[in-house]
């Protein structure tokens, strides 16, 4: 059943945020997992790849709890310091886990450039394969489960949090295919060729994710899917000449989205009448995305003054 709209402290309607942290705790145990299984198999081995490999599932531990954290704090109710509720918290959660990857990708690139100079050849790589596909399969699964549900509820912290694993589980790919060519060939050094393009990828995952952050937190339009699901209520409400919307506004904020709208109504119509036609299409636009809050201003259609300064809207 989804959320009951809500009426805020500035009088527009909303739907609740949910409580998403539970994807976060699945994404801690699937770090403390990998890390135990990574680790291990970097130890038996001496791979300089699968060391860089369990590298990224410690890091991926560190931005899940921060996730944790965000979550919690992204579904606090609007109060007298953040009026506007606290969605945007999702975003240095993402922040984070960028700044997290770049720490990685350094650390990784300078043991690789080590290994390059002292070249040292894995043992047991058989063993040690294997761990590493059972912890990037565990990977796998919950970045697919965190992806789904971070695009249904639009969390930045748990589409970041999914983008994070699956890149690990690329990375993860990549490394195993790398030192299985060591192992066939012998050659030490392609195992520390194959950790420093790891370190390369992972440093542009980082990069990514960082840019992305900023560009919420800079208040930026929502994807187009989200614009066309208001323009289908709008277009269902418009009647030419009679009842029209312009100045319409929306931008997002992690999991929510704030729209200011205005909505020119007949001249003649009571006060009464305008705000019940504004009030029931608040609620159609919110049964249309329920992470959506609409503030909408009331004009008669043919006072010249309802169109001045549309430029500065």
């Amino acid at each position: 059943m989804p959320p009951v709209p809500r009426r805020s402290a500035t009088g527009s309607r909303y739907a609740p945020p949910q409580d998403l942290s539970t994807y976060a705790w699945l994404s801690i145990g699937a770090a403390l997992a990998t890390i135990a299984l990574k680790s291990w198999a970097a130890w038996v081995t001496g791979s300089a790849g699968l060391l860089s490999d369990a590298a990224e599932s410690l890091v991926n531990l560190v931005a899940a709890v921060v996730a944790l954290w965000v979550l919690k704090v992204s579904i606090r109710p609007a109060d007298e310091d953040h009026q506007f509720g606290h969605s945007k918290a999702e975003y240095f959660s993402a922040v984070v886990e960028g700044v997290m990857i770049f720490v990685a990708a350094a650390l990784i690139i300078v043991t690789a450039a080590e290994r390059i100079i002292h070249p040292v050849m894995p043992e047991r790589l058989g063993l040690g394969l294997a761990v590493s596909v059972i912890a990037s399969v565990i990977n796998g699964g919950v970045a697919w489960v965190l992806h789904r549900a971070g695009r249904a509820e639009r969390s930045a912290a748990l589409i970041a949090d999914a983008k994070h694993l699956a890149t690990d589980v690329i990375t993860s790919a990549a490394v195993l295919i790398g030192v299985g060519i060591v192992a066939l060939t012998g050659s030490p050094v392609l195992d520390a060729l194959v950790a420093l393009g790891a370190g390369l990828n992972i440093m542009w995952t980082g990069f990514k994710l960082i840019n992305e952050s900023v560009g919420g937190l800079m208040d930026a339009a929502p994807a187009a899917e989200a614009i066309a699901r208001v323009e289908e209520v709008l277009g269902a409400r418009r009647e030419p000449g009679r009842i029209d919307f312009h100045a319409m506004r929306i931008r997002e904020a992690g999991n929510r989205r704030f729209m200011d709208l205005h909505v020119l109504v007949p001249d003649a119509w009571t006060v009464k009448q305008g705000h019940d036609f504004a009030e029931d299409l608040i609620d159609d636009l919110v049964r249309a995305d329920p992470g959506l809050r609409v503030s909408a201003h009331l004009e008669p259609i043919g006072d010249p003054k309802s169109y001045e300064d549309l430029d500065d809207v």
